[in-house]
């Protein structure tokens, strides 16, 4: 069936997964008269019985968060009962002889709009900025009890012991796997469900903690499942944010991620909220990481969106399919995103081919495209909200402006629309024509065409301007381009001069080798490390 399992790793990817989520609570149909939904749940679903015997669907999903960093969410929800009420006094009684003092935490109520969906009054209680607390405040699915991983020795926001270092996320996975063996207690069991799993996709913090809990995490992911395709979305803080030295150290995490996920992740993208201006259609708070994390949602599930499709209806692209297509010089595993909006009135895609003149994406202050030599088509390069993460040298987005000198190695492009598509144009390319555009220096591109449009759930912030109906046409694009070298070259030079940094010598080597990696074969002349 094709199933794929996911990784919540830290708060802050817990809110893009929730909306993740939620948007594939809303492809179930539940009545006969309605046409079957084109999305396959049984790629991100399992079944199963819950406490009365009734049928259960519930993610195949990993949660990992700190203390308090769940909310109001009960790890025993209303699918299942709890098996032990006493709060585990039943297993400290069974290891001590002596007398046992239970001490609990104040639960955190739930909010409003969790209690009304809870009485099935769907939609009564509108959500808000300050509303909106922790991600599962705007949750909208039943987790399997084993989907819930709290971890105890770290707590949310904690200023005494505050969740940032890098080495302070490795040592948290090696003494919990120590402990009980992670993969035997919390993967295996998911695993060992699937009938023919496609891959593994990991949401995580990319610039704190997280990235150094991940890192060991995939390397044990990799040394069990050493042919898997396993997908990271790494998510950092806007750049120019906080104290000088909170962001050196953001800076330090993001190195060692891309350095580590080079070795470890089949595709690796970071994600960050651009710097620059957004298109004049967005709105939204950027100090509400509900916001934010929706932008970002949007593109991430649209994006993916092809590897779980039902193969009877529309055409499929598995994780491994995309991964080929993105990674066409074999050392090449970290990938751009960006999207657009396509305008609602006028539903019409971005064109890709020399006919520039009618752009009918809502409008943007940003728009730049790529025209292919000889006669061959560029890529959908005007996509206007870059989701790439910023430029570690300044507080100018890194990827808010393209250069004459950038190059594109290969792209994988989705247009989720109801309008109809030249499916010969949206399909896959001739082994001739691959080739020639590799020996053309030309990009690489690999199209789909998906009909649901993005629903925008209730659940869902009020950021994008003009919505006459709750759902919206979106264009992605995933990339592997030479803008890459830069961004790693700027990482390598403010490494390089961290004193406080052990291994700084073989970062720096490993990060230079990356970035050689997005070079080859091709000189553009950017200039981008002759500044100083």
């Amino acid at each position: 069936m094709h199933e794929i399992l996911t990784l919540q790793l830290g708060h802050r990817a817990n809110y893009l997964a929730t909306h993740f989520w939620n948007t594939q609570e809303s492809y179930f149909t539940y009545d006969n008269s309605q046409a079957p939904s084109p999305v396959d749940h049984n790629v991100h679903f399992r079944p199963g019985l819950g406490a009365r015997g009734e049928e259960t669907f519930t993610p195949r999903t990993l949660i990992y968060d700190l203390k308090g960093g769940f909310g109001g969410l009960r790890k025993w929800g209303g699918l299942y009962d709890q098996q032990v009420s006493d709060g585990g006094r039943e297993d400290a009684q069974r290891v001590w002889d002596g007398n046992v003092v239970s001490r609990k935490d104040p639960q955190i109520p739930q909010s409003d709009y969790q209690r009304s969906l809870d009485e099935g009054i769907d939609g009564s209680q509108k959500l808000s900025t300050e509303t909106v607390r922790y991600w599962s405040d705007f949750n909208r699915v039943f987790y399997h009890p084993r989907s819930i991983v709290q971890i105890n020795d770290y707590e949310l926001s904690s200023t005494l012991m505050p969740f940032e270092n890098w080495e302070s996320g490795e040592a948290l996975f090696v003494g919990m796997d120590r402990d009980s063996d992670l993969l035997d207690r919390d993967v295996r069991v998911w695993a060992e469900e699937c009938d023919q799993m496609q891959g593994i996709q990991v949401f995580t913090g990319g610039d704190d903690a997280w990235g150094g809990f991940a890192a060991k995490y995939m390397e044990s992911l990799r040394d069990e499942y050493g042919k898997m395709s396993i997908w990271v979305w790494g998510l950092e803080e806007e750049a120019g944010k906080g104290q000088k030295g909170k962001q050196l150290l953001r800076i330090a995490n993001s190195a060692r991620m891309i350095n580590e996920m080079s070795t470890y992740a089949s595709i690796y993208v970071p994600l960050s909220m651009p710097t620059a201006l957004l298109p004049k259609y967005v709105h939204l708070d950027r100090n509400s990481q509900w916001h934010t994390s929706a932008l970002m949602s949007t593109a991430v599930e649209s994006m993916t969106l092809p590897s779980r499709l039902r193969s009877d209806i529309q055409r499929r692209g598995l994780l491994s399919d995309l991964e080929a297509a993105l990674n066409i010089n074999g050392n090449q595993r970290i990938a751009q995103l960006q999207c657009s909006i396509v305008d609602p009135e006028i539903k019409t895609p971005k064109s890709t081919d020399a006919k520039r003149n009618s752009d009918h994406r809502a409008s943007s202050d940003t728009s730049w495209a790529l025209i292919g030599e000889d006669g061959l088509e560029g890529t959908n390069a005007g996509l206007d909200i870059d989701l790439s993460c910023s430029d570690t040298r300044s507080s100018l987005s890194f990827t808010s402006r393209h250069q004459a000198s950038d190059h594109t190695f290969a792209q994988v492009e989705n247009l989720r629309s109801e309008i109809e598509v030249d499916e010969e144009a949206q399909g896959d390319e001739s082994a001739y024509a691959h080739k020639r555009r590799r020996f053309a220096a030309l990009v690489v591109v690999q199209k789909y065409h998906t009909s649901p449009e993005y629903p925008i759930l209730d659940s869902f912030p009020d950021i994008f301007s003009d919505l006459s109906h709750r759902k919206v046409a979106v264009q992605t694009s995933l990339s592997t381009t030479s803008r890459m070298s830069g961004r790693v070259k700027a990482l390598q030079n403010v490494v390089s001069r961290m004193a406080n940094l052990d291994e700084r010598e073989a970062l720096s080597n490993g990060l230079g080798e990356i970035s050689e990696a997005y070079e080859d074969g091709w000189d553009g002349g950017s200039g981008e490390d002759s500044d100083d």
